[in-house]
């Protein structure tokens, strides 16, 4: 009788539906209901087993053979069915026509200013080769190939800071020998494209078993705070520009200040930073309040919802109005843009062959690095927690990946995987989100998560369109509003990560901690030396992944693959 009921109620979404039962009698015949479906579903098991053709041993002895290629065929069948569903879907009623509305305009904020700030870090260290242009525009065709052709639509693929990090080596390297970027650029990327379609063939994404929620909450938390570090390195620059330049100082005479606002373009304009800080620290303010509105009693509840799916494009719309229009006349930096051309065709016979084999090494690295970055998305939006229903395709999706980014390297364009906190977002905008109360405790369960592929879709169209808004009205958005996004990436990223949460236990007297199921088993003493382990493997990430050494930085892959035997 234990094991009868055991195996009834192994089913997370069966367990859901006993919660929501609202009588002794319902609740009675969805038991009834589950355990004739469990009986057929079992009597057609021992039916295949009996056969006498023997098919079923042959097929066994036919995967055990060949196991080359086996993932992407069986993540190609366990996806194939569900294709036109990924369509149909988000078009089954009122409520899901407005979530796939609200998380296009998310995706597409979340993806074009983030294109837009990476494609300024490029420019500067690629000395315009790769530039605003180039990112928005392999943002879209990268986007629109892997929701088609991909097995997971709810991935959300962006070039990132590693890339862009890596991209820079390829610059400093090629001109500290004397050779040409593009090609370079291009023979790295198809070696790394080499490496992921191995990977895929033979089913090397089944080392993520050993993946843990800790790796995944580690990685989480490092993404989060690349975010930070990025908006507070701008913030910095811009008060080193304009608050403590010479001239504000008064450490030049008003001789040499003409001189220099004519020459040298040293403005004492402090108003700068400030109105700087004030647009980025509000762009965070307003975006992650409009966020956390469906916890407050005001409006009707859908109203709430709506405003929350809608905080990302409300506050940088107002922001950068309030920015461009009110604020005029106070000098605010933006983004550069030119008329360079978006696709440069590579010519790997300018390449040696030592330079090859080289970039051979530098391939690998950064295979290792897509891997894992690729696979650990991949097992956070697929996370049981989040209910989704047509299953994962973590060896499809890789080799698709490795497909689309050898096109954009003979191309020209930014490399592109599946990144955080993007994604796990993108699952919680189509997901249905109900409170639970435990010992007067507010927390938040995913009840359905509409798993569709026309949100990617839709908004990467509007990306590619955006390409007739440059330079402007896209220009008319400060570079402070861009920071002031990545610092709600980060914020918001943080939801839900128990390291995160362990770390605040610190800070919390006792009697204050929240019934999780960790407090409740797991000693105090175990609970805080394990969070320390898990901040020293955050700390090691850091010390590589900002090394001031640009060549250690490439050591960063390993040190998260690293994270499995360690854990």
């Amino acid at each position: 009788m234990g094991r009868t009921f055991s195996t009834i109620l192994a089913d997370i979404n069966f367990r859901q539906k006993l919660i929501e039962a609202h009588t002794e009698e319902e609740f009675k015949q969805l038991i009834l209901k589950q355990t004739h479906q469990l009986a057929y579903e079992q009597s057609k098991a021992e039916k295949r087993c009996d056969d006498d053709n023997g098919d079923g041993q042959d097929y066994e002895y036919e995967e055990k053979l060949c196991q080359f290629g086996r993932g992407i065929r069986g993540d190609i069948f366990r996806r194939l069915p569900h294709y036109i569903s990924d369509y149909r879907d988000g078009f089954m009623d009122t409520r899901t026509i407005h979530k796939i509305i609200s998380t296009t305009m998310f995706l597409y904020f979340a993806c074009v200013l983030p294109a837009i700030a990476f494609g300024v870090l490029n420019d500067h260290n690629t000395e315009g080769k790769i530039d605003v242009k180039k990112v928005i525009a392999g943002q879209t065709i990268g986007g629109i190939f892997y929701v088609v052709f991909s097995g997971q639509p709810l991935l959300i693929l962006l070039t990132t800071a590693p890339l862009a990090l890596y991209i820079k080596i390829i610059h400093i390297i090629s001109e500290d020998f004397d050779l040409d970027f593009f090609a370079v650029y291009c023979c790295v990327g198809l070696w790394n494209s080499l490496f992921l379609v191995i990977y895929a063939l033979f089913d090397v994404s089944r080392i993520m078993h050993w993946s843990t929620r800790s790796t995944e909450e580690i990685f989480a938390f490092f993404i989060s705070i690349a975010f930070c570090v990025d908006a507070s390195g701008d913030t910095i620059k811009s008060f080193k520009q304009y608050y403590y330049s010479p001239v504000c100082k008064g450490n030049i005479s008003s001789e040499r200040f003409n001189i220099s606002a004519s020459t040298l373009s040293l403005p004492c304009s402090r108003e700068s930073s400030i109105l700087f800080l004030l647009l980025m620290l509000g762009t965070l303010w307003l975006s992650v309040s409009i966020y956390n509105f469906n916890k407050t009693p005001y409006l009707q509840a859908s109203k709430r919802e709506a405003l929350a799916d809608y905080s990302l494009p409300m506050a940088v719309i107002t922001v950068s109005f309030i920015g461009s229009y009110f604020f005029g006349d106070v000098e605010l930096e933006r983004f550069q843009y030119s008329e360079r051309p978006v696709f440069n065709i590579s010519q790997l016979q300018k390449l040696s062959t030592k330079a090859v084999l080289g970039s051979g090494i530098l391939g690998f690295a950064l295979s290792v690095l897509f891997f894992m970055d690729q696979n650990i998305t991949s097992a956070m939006v697929n996370n049981p927690c989040n209910k989704l229903k047509k299953g994962p395709a973590y060896h499809l999706d890789l080799f698709v990946v490795a497909i689309l980014n050898a096109a954009l390297s003979i191309f020209g364009l930014p490399w592109m995987h599946a990144t955080l906190p993007h994604s796990p977002l993108h699952v919680r905008g189509l997901a249905d989100v109900e409170e639970r109360v435990d010992q007067g405790h507010v927390y938040e369960i995913i009840v359905k998560v509409r798993e569709t592929r026309l949100t990617g879709l839709f908004s990467h169209i509007l990306i590619g369109l955006s390409m007739f808004l440059l330079p402007y009205p896209l220009a008319y958005i400060p570079t402070a509003v861009l920071d002031g996004l990545f610092l709600y990436m980060a914020v918001t990223a943080l939801n839900g990560n128990q390291m995160f949460e362990r770390i605040t236990l610190l800070f919390m007297e006792q009697a204050a901690y929240p019934p999780n199921h960790y407090i409740r088993r797991v000693p105090q003493r175990k609970i805080h030396a394990f969070t320390a382990f898990q901040v020293f493997q955050l700390i090691v990430m850091c010390v590589f992944g900002y090394a001031p050494v640009v060549y250690l930085k490439m050591i960063f892959p390993f040190i998260i693959l690293f994270l499995l035997p360690v854990r």
